[in-house]
């Protein structure tokens, strides 16, 4: 299985190729990506260079335009595939049909995979792509249980894609617009989920930490406590049982916890079922953290492919992702549903 890390910037991107990166996804700096964070991504000049580092090493770059395009700024989109289409990337990844539409018919030799930020849960979906778009990958989004992807492989006409590692979120992908009830953003239409230009931090009389979105107060942390990023979906509150009509006093994760997936355990069965990549979460963390993830992955996989029958991941390698995990805890997410 190809493993496809993230990068943020250039070191990231480096962090990436030097510790086993297959292929790394990168995004321009606007809302054409999902990331579009302040201090991230990438210029077409230094898209160029990234390109010529990854070439360099025989690791494959991909450009994520994955946002949906807002109609009175349609030739951003068309600038951004555009500029992919120039620099010969490995594959642009998108997800909203207009887009992918001006790409496969300006650019038709230029891979098309559809971005998680689809959202196509079934065979007909990805046919749909397939026939209407050319495209030659697709990635799952993060709802599916291990047999439904299974029972997607055997349909899907394309390859597939599944995230593998990194931070869990409620997961209505391409379809979530909990920050933009607060800052007037989404992830879908800006790039950003709760936008960096919203987020506040404020020391408390006690030593902790209050953290705010547009004013708005997202969780409260004590002295001893890691402040997390500020975004709606996990943060603490108090909230109302509608059956009863009564708050309960305590704030607490009323939508998630944060936490972060991670399927180490499970390299065995989906390179059995035929996934075609794995993916590691996360443009917007550091180069150290992608250096991390990226090393245990390759670790892994090169173990997995050389013994195949014996393997069990290492507790080091669980260790260290424990480690980067949000919230310092893991899951299997929605690929475990043992009632199912």
């Amino acid at each position: 299985m190809e493993l496809v890390c993230p990068a943020g910037n250039y070191p990231s991107l480096k962090a990436a190729v030097d510790n086993g990166a297959d292929a790394v996804y990168i995004g321009f700096r606007d809302n054409t990506n999902a990331r579009h964070f302040a201090g991230l991504n990438f210029t077409d000049q230094r898209a160029l260079k990234a390109l010529d580092y990854a070439r360099n090493n025989n690791v494959r770059l991909f450009v994520a335009i994955n946002t949906y395009a807002q109609a009175d700024q349609w030739s951003r989109w068309q600038y951004a595939v555009d500029a992919c289409a120039d620099l010969q990337a490995s594959a642009l990844i998108a997800a909203d049909m207009g887009v992918m539409a001006y790409a496969c018919e300006k650019y038709p030799e230029l891979p098309l995979h559809l971005s998680v930020q689809g959202s196509a849960t079934n065979a007909a979906a990805l046919a749909l792509y397939h026939q209407q778009f050319n495209i030659c990958r697709a990635v799952l989004p993060r709802v599916l249980s291990l047999k439904q992807v299974q029972a997607l492989v055997k349909k899907s006409p394309v390859e597939l894609e599944v995230f593998a590692f990194g931070s869990l979120c409620i997961m209505a992908e391409g379809r979530c617009l909990l920050s933009s009830y607060v800052t007037g953003e989404s992830p879908n239409t800006a790039g950003a989920c709760s936008p960096a230009s919203a987020v506040r931090w404020e020391k408390t009389a006690n030593g902790g930490m209050n953290t705010r979105l547009n004013g708005v107060l997202i969780d409260r942390f004590s002295a001893n406590e890691q402040a997390g990023y500020p975004t709606l979906c996990k943060g603490r509150f108090k909230a109302q049982n509608m059956a009863h009509g009564n708050v309960h006093n305590k704030a607490t994760h009323a939508l998630e916890e944060p936490t972060s997936l991670n399927t180490l355990n499970l390299i065995p069965q989906l390179s059995d079922m035929g996934i075609s990549a794995v993916k590691i979460e996360g443009r917007q963390r550091s180069p150290a953290y992608v250096a991390a993830v990226t090393r245990v992955w390759r670790e892994a996989l090169d173990a997995y492919k050389a013994n195949k029958s014996d393997f069990q991941p290492e507790e080091r390698w669980m260790a260290e992702l424990s480690k980067l995990s949000e919230g310092s805890q893991t899951t299997l997410g929605a690929y475990s549903r043992p009632w199912q």
